[in-house]
């Protein structure tokens, strides 16, 4: 049976609207897709660790409650678990201040067997910063070796701005190893002032990784191939709670709609527009649902209607 395989970091999001808190949550940018992939019934486990602490029993506990497997996830007893600080606006949107150490590899570490048709889901600083290096290429070489579906989420935020020359061949060596590249017109604005979705594939994406997949918040998703590149309209929802957890659960939904639809890696090159848009509208029901409520993933009724249609 396929899986989805999540590598990253955890991190408790504490959100704040109107200057007061409001809720928290265990979060972290690949923590939150698992998390979606795990209610919506597809076999999933994780990759990180977290501090010997309430808050990191409070995530040990949550991933067993919503279905992922913490068998290759570690609880370090010389760790503080991480927070976040997610200040609100009015439409949603977040400001973040974050309380946390620089993410490094422990002594030793167990990591899943991947298979073909398997999707690993990573991203974020976590894939580029040096601490966490060994791990993540062990970790691509695997999937690589069996033809696991690699799906990269740059989500590259402004106060790593200062670091892009740094962070850059990491990056392209991430795009080289990657079978889909995802990251939004906000992360390729700070990166390389632009937002041109086919732009930036041609400039920066194509000559690594074969598909890229570009998301404009509420506006479209645009897929570029060698063959082309599909544009979509994302659906207009009108009652946004916060978006701290929409590009998080895009991820989710499309990983799981490459499951429900059985397209493996050999066969995304030869989809067509129609193909696409099955997977992108499964991602973007995902997104906007999480867009609803202070919650960092999708609701367990949303999970359960969407799994059953799937059935």
């Amino acid at each position: 049976m396929r899986k989805v395989v999540g590598i990253g970091e955890t991190i408790l999001d504490i959100l704040f609207k109107n200057n007061q808190p409001v809720a928290a949550v265990p979060g972290g940018s690949s923590f939150n897709s698992i998390i979606s992939v795990g209610r919506a019934g597809v076999p999933c486990s994780f990759v990180g660790y977290t501090g010997a602490d309430i808050v990191g029993q409070q995530t040990i506990d949550f991933m067993h409650q919503n279905g992922v497997s913490t068998e290759y996830f570690e609880v370090r007893e010389d760790e503080k678990s991480a927070i976040s600080l997610a200040f609100l606006n009015e439409m949603g949107d977040a400001r973040y201040v974050f309380y946390k150490g620089t993410p490094h590899v422990g002594s030793s570490w167990k990591l899943p067997e991947m298979n073909a048709g398997d999707v690993l889901l990573y991203g974020s600083y976590y894939a580029a910063c040096t601490g966490m290096r060994p791990l993540v290429m062990q970790m691509l070489e695997n999937a690589e070796k069996v033809g696991a579906i690699v799906y990269y989420d740059l989500n590259f935020r402004k106060s790593h701005q200062h670091e892009l020359e740094a962070l850059t061949p990491v990056i392209l060596s991430n795009f080289r190893q990657s079978t889909i590249v995802r990251g939004s017109a906000d992360d390729f604005e700070i990166m390389y002032g632009q937002r041109d979705a086919r732009k930036i594939y041609d400039e920066h994406i194509s000559s690594y990784c074969s598909i890229f997949i570009c998301t404009a918040g509420a506006d479209q998703v645009s897929v570029c191939t060698p063959q082309g590149t599909f544009d979509f309209q994302v659906p207009q929802i009108t009652d946004v709670v916060s978006t701290v957890g929409a590009g998080d659960n895009f991820n989710a939904g499309f990983s799981c709609a490459l499951i429900w639809n059985d397209v493996t890696k050999e066969k995304l090159l030869d989809l067509d527009r129609q193909g696409w848009q099955e997977l992108i509208s499964i991602a973007c029901q995902f997104a906007s649902e999480a867009c609803r409520s202070t919650q960092n993933y999708i609701s367990h009724e949303f999970a359960a209607k969407v799994s059953r249609r799937q059935a």
